[in-house]
């Protein structure tokens, strides 16, 4: 052990049951040591981190109450999960995160047995944990199941769904409501406001000084029993804890969650109950430990790389806007024209943009909390009395809207507008945050107009045909990050629906992008022309309704016709291989045609650019692909040219 160390007693721990070794005494200083490493790693690696701070003495309680992993312990969202990662086994790659081969950022199961489920999207927890009850019940076994869930989480509708399930069933299932009134953004919606009235005001006393009154009043004896059985089982309150009870759930708390002289006999407590299903109500600061953290709105959500002493973050200085930023900024402008527009965001409106609309138009923004199916239907509502909703989701997220799009929105051909953000890679989110499967999933819905951005330009102009699309839904997709640093315009011009733009005149070679390819497509055509490939550029823009006269020309002009986008097979290229077909083009062999997708895998976390390359949808796989095509090695060719 290091003399010099920072954190000795951690040293001693490599997973759980090394922790469960020490005296209970000693575990106050594990949660000390544990909050200290969390920042030190993050400082290096960036990532979530306010939460992790958060959950750092809950962390430390679970796993040493419980047996984990034989007792399942699900983290939802996974943002929170930096802490029981450093505790189970991954310490020594912990400053790994969120990079090429390295750790996850959310829980994963294909990483460790101290990760039963894999989460990164919200609210999911409760009813993996129901299933994972539900299938001990059935096997005979005895293991705890745990679920944390935050207050953010809790405003989705999936969550009570499970609550509601699990209380008819009555299946012993332990869900552990991490309370820190702050998701992301500040906490929306009437759950919030219900869970704050729990521990304000004149019902709450904390609860070792509602046992100290109670107390006062019973015989010795009496009070002692109840002080042990009461204040480490049951919240002192007039109205507390009543929503979970009608659901079913025997409630316990609310706790201080950052003191382990009530976490550790609760959590004990609720392990040894033969009842079930139970819900511990814990209360955390988000950022706890951190002063800079603490002090900050957001409480260092997510962070890049920091220096620990000032909290000071080494953030690069963009070349470009951001295109969330773009996106903010073109429906503000919108919006001073046209008081019909209405901003919609499902707990993101930082991430999306909406933060910036927000603040010129406070009252005609909506953040409906973690809650996308709601979102996309009111925004239905908004739209059949005449408004005009932008709804601003991911399209990771907006894929939990599905069935609303299609029903709420598509079939009743109202003029919603989504805007898609985090279309393609995202880096170091990895497989749960990309955005490949909107072009597909939205492809085949009649009434939509589906465009992507090429660039910040695209976008602003793209934000305006939107506003005038007032006959049925649209969705525009853009991706996470800067643009490309060129002018912009100062004012959006609507795009005539389903036209594309011919951005470099060639004669053998057509590549048709849809999106922010568009730039390795024109460092492919320059590397092409070195090797005497003359190469077409368009920009598709839409996807539908599809520029079918830009396709049919690029197809009978050129000798090759590739299609590049970042999505999944199903997307663009296979819209226009089913018009390529449909009009008998491809039967006469007169041209060559490849569609270039996503590839059919899960792609784990890296940096985009690393992604891309691995996806073949970088310049070097663009080049590579027009050789295949051409029935030519491009390794060969390069080496003639050189």
């Amino acid at each position: 052990m290091n003399a010099y160390s920072k954190t000795p007693l951690l040293d001693t721990i490599r997973t759980p049951e090394d922790l469960r070794k020490l005296k209970i005494e000693q575990v106050r200083q594990v949660a000390d040591e544990l909050r200290q490493e969390t920042i030190d790693a993050v400082s290096v690696t960036g990532g979530h981190f306010g939460a992790g701070l958060g959950v750092v003495e809950l962390t430390t309680a679970i796993h040493y109450v419980f047996d984990t992993p034989r007792d399942r312990l699900i983290w939802d969202v996974g943002h929170q999960a930096y802490p029981h990662k450093i505790l189970t086994g991954r310490r020594d790659r912990i400053r790994t995160l969120r990079t090429g081969g390295g750790l996850s950022g959310f829980t994963k199961r294909s990483e460790s047995d101290y990760d039963p489920f894999g989460a990164a999207h919200s609210s999911t927890s409760i009813s993996a944990g129901l299933g994972m009850a539900v299938a001990r019940d059935l096997s005979g076994g005895k293991n705890n199941v745990i679920a944390v869930i935050g207050d953010g989480a809790m405003s989705a509708g999936m969550a009570y769904e499970a609550m509601n399930n699990a209380g008819a069933m009555n299946s012993r299932l332990i869900v552990i409501l991490n309370d820190n009134d702050m998701s992301i953004a500040p906490p929306v919606g009437a759950m919030s406001a219900y869970l704050s009235r729990l521990y304000s005001g004149k019902t709450y006393r904390t609860l070792r000084d509602a046992a100290k009154q109670i107390n006062k009043r019973l015989p010795k004896i009496l009070a002692n029993r109840a002080n042990r059985v009461e204040e480490y089982s049951r919240g002192f309150m007039m109205d507390g804890g009543t929503l979970f009870e009608e659901l079913g759930f025997y409630y316990v708390g609310p706790i201080d969650g950052h003191n382990l002289d009530h976490l550790l006999p609760v959590l004990k407590n609720v392990r040894d109950m033969e009842t079930g299903p139970i819900l511990v109500h814990v209360v955390t600061q988000k950022g706890k430990g951190y002063g800079p953290a603490e002090a900050s709105a957001d409480k260092y959500h997510a962070v890049v790389k920091f220096d620990v002493a000032t909290g000071t973050q080494a953030k690069a200085k963009p070349n470009a806007p951001a295109y969330q930023n773009v996106f903010g900024q073109s429906l503000v402008k919108e919006a001073e024209k046209d008081d019909k527009i209405v901003a919609i965001t499902a707990a993101m409106p930082s991430g999306t943009g909406v933060d910036i609309f927000n603040k010129a138009f406070p009252d005609r923004t909506f953040d409906v909390g973690i809650a996308e199916q709601h979102a996309v239907t009111f925004a239905a509502g908004l739209a059949s009395e005449g408004y005009k909703p932008f709804c601003a989701i991911y399209s990771t997220f907006l894929q939990r809207g599905y069935d609303q799009i299609v029903h709420d929105v598509a079939i009743q051909n109202l003029p919603v507008r989504f805007a898609i953000d985090r279309a393609g890679l995202v880096g170091a989110d990895g497989a749960t945050h990309a955005g490949s499967f909107d072009n597909a999933y939205l492809g085949c819905l009649p009434n939509m107009v589906i465009m992507a951005a090429a660039d910040e330009a695209e976008l602003v102009h793209m934000v305006a045909t939107q506003v005038a699309i007032d006959d049925r839904p649209s969705s525009l997709r853009y991706p996470r990050g800067e643009g490309r640093g060129i002018e912009m315009p100062e004012v959006g011009i609507p795009l005539e629906l389903g036209k594309g733009r011919m951005i470099r005149q060639g004669s053998k070679i057509a590549l048709l992008s849809f999106g922010t390819r568009l730039a390795e497509c024109e460092k492919a055509a320059d590397e092409l022309a070195a090797h005497g490939l003359s190469t077409t550029i368009a920009d598709a823009r839409f996807m539908k309704p599809l520029d079918t006269e830009l396709v049919l020309k690029l197809a009978r002009d050129h000798e090759i016709l590739i299609t590049i986008e970042e999505g999944s097979v199903g997307g663009f290229g296979s819209h226009v291989a089913q018009f390529l077909t449909d009009q008998g083009v491809l039967d006469t062999g007169m041209v060559k045609f490849r569609s270039m997708v996503l590839p059919d895998v899960f792609q784990d976390h890296d940096t985009p650019a690393a992604m891309y390359g691995r996806a073949g949808l970088d310049a070097k796989g663009i080049v590579a692909k027009v050789f295949e095509a051409l029935g030519k090695d491009v390794k060969t060719e390069t080496v003639k040219l050189a």
